[in-house]
């Protein structure tokens, strides 16, 4: 009666919307790579059916982490966690380079991405060390640890190098303004995006001009009220000054020409349809394509033409535009908010601040994926290689997001039986 219970209360709106959207992930995986060679649909060498095999092993995860208690998941976070930061540094000796990026670990056929299961350890350890009861995120030594615990995986992964992959730790900055760090931080990561945005798109000398002015304004505004700290606001016009001058270095010594090559693209100060742009600008004419009702399942014309590259990966969005229209695209973004909102009300259910921490860190993460990948595909954003959460194509992918999700499954199972 017991184990009836718990399952009766799991979270099946959360269930039903995550198998709803491997659903829609396999039949697109499955278009964008069909071809004449295959040999029969158990056809290991092919990508659909490969993805087939990681969906049906990624149920059997699904039984293995509602099977272990609740606690297990708290209790041995740290190990966890550690255990992660372990497997990102052996990928410096014992990793495979596909691409260009030593990102894998390779079994035979198989290849293991410990970057896509390390999101799941460090939500789970960032959740353990707010949790504590001697954590107060007011204070700047908890501040400093918790910046630690987020930047140590994404520090390793960087080298790989996989800046985007580094980058989605970012998102866990969420959890932690949540649970009270100073809105000041979240402040000051949305003005330096600015800055290095601005820098690239008009030069250092506007950009300084513009700071100047700014910092004027408001000075003299707040010189009306005679709260004026002109030390404060000499710290800011520096700070945003040595920045500034800091972002050419940063893009023209620490970013890969490729990754240059998609700023200037994004930012409208290159073109380049043939080149690096290639993929974007296919991407888009395929989506373009399929209007508001598509052309059909198998029936897209980009997708069977192979014109958009890695289009079962990171491009899978560009199949669904073109295949099933703006209204399957609207129903996969709908999904995708419908279950992020989901995971925030259960966040703020849960009876403990380490289910709260962890529950906001899954939906910060899957977040952070659809609506970079989205961007990418639509050419608002550089392509930075973010998979889009349970539909693009990859086991890492898809095992690592179905950890992260059915662990705060579980928690609020449990949090629910406990209430």
């Amino acid at each position: 009666m017991g184990d009836y219970k718990r399952n009766v209360q799991l979270d099946w709106l959360t269930i039903f919307s995550y198998l709803a959207l491997v659903f829609i992930g396999w039949i697109n995986i499955y278009s964008a790579s069909l071809s004449e060679s295959s040999q029969g649909f158990f056809d290991f060498n092919q990508i659909y059916f490969k993805q087939l095999v990681f969906i049906v092993t990624s149920l059997g995860l699904i039984i293995f982490i509602l099977a272990l208690d609740s606690k297990f998941y708290e209790r041995f976070s740290s190990i966890i966690y550690l255990v992660s930061l372990a497997s990102l540094l052996g990928l410096f000796i014992f990793g495979k380079n596909v691409n260009g990026a030593t990102s894998w670990y390779s079994f035979g056929s198989i290849g293991l991405q410990p970057s896509e299961f390390a999101k799941a350890a460090t939500a789970l350890a960032l959740g353990k060390y707010v949790s504590d009861i001697q954590t107060n995120m007011k204070e700047l030594k908890h501040q400093l640890r918790t910046f630690l615990i987020i930047a140590l995986p994404a520090l390793f992964i960087i080298p790989q190098p996989d800046p985007g992959s580094a980058l989605v730790y970012a998102a866990f900055v969420f959890p932690l303004y949540r649970e009270g760090l100073n809105y000041i931080f979240v402040l000051i990561g949305f003005i330096a995006a600015l800055l290095f945005v601005g820098t690239l798109l008009i030069g250092i000398q506007w950009m300084i001009l513009i700071i100047f002015i700014v910092l004027t304004i408001i000075l003299l505004k707040k010189k009306k009220r005679n709260r004026i700290k002109w030390s404060q606001y000499a710290i800011i016009a520096a700070a945003c000054i040595g920045f500034t001058f800091s972002v050419s270095y940063v893009f023209n010594t620490v970013f890969e020409q490729r990754h240059r090559d998609r700023f200037n693209i994004v930012l409208g100060k290159e073109v380049d349809e043939k080149g690096i742009g290639y993929n974007t600008n296919q991407s888009e004419i395929a989506i373009g394509s399929g209007s508001w009702t598509g052309k059909g399942w198998l029936q897209g014309t980009q997708t069977k033409g192979n014109f958009v590259p890695e289009q079962h990966t990171d491009y899978i969005f560009s199949t669904i535009g073109e295949e099933w229209g703006f209204l399957g695209s609207i129903t996969v973004v709908g999904l995708f908010v419908f279950l992020i909102i989901r995971l925030l009300i259960l966040a703020e259910r849960q009876k403990s601040t380490f289910g709260r921490v962890y529950g906001y860190g899954v939906a910060s993460i899957l977040f952070f994926h659809f609506f970079v990948n989205v961007g990418m595909v639509t050419g608002l954003f550089p392509t930075i290689g973010i998979p889009l959460p349970f539909i693009s194509y990859g086991g890492s992918s898809l095992w690592g997001f179905t950890i992260l999700l059915f662990i705060f499954v579980k928690l609020d199972a449990s949090n629910y039986i406990n209430r």
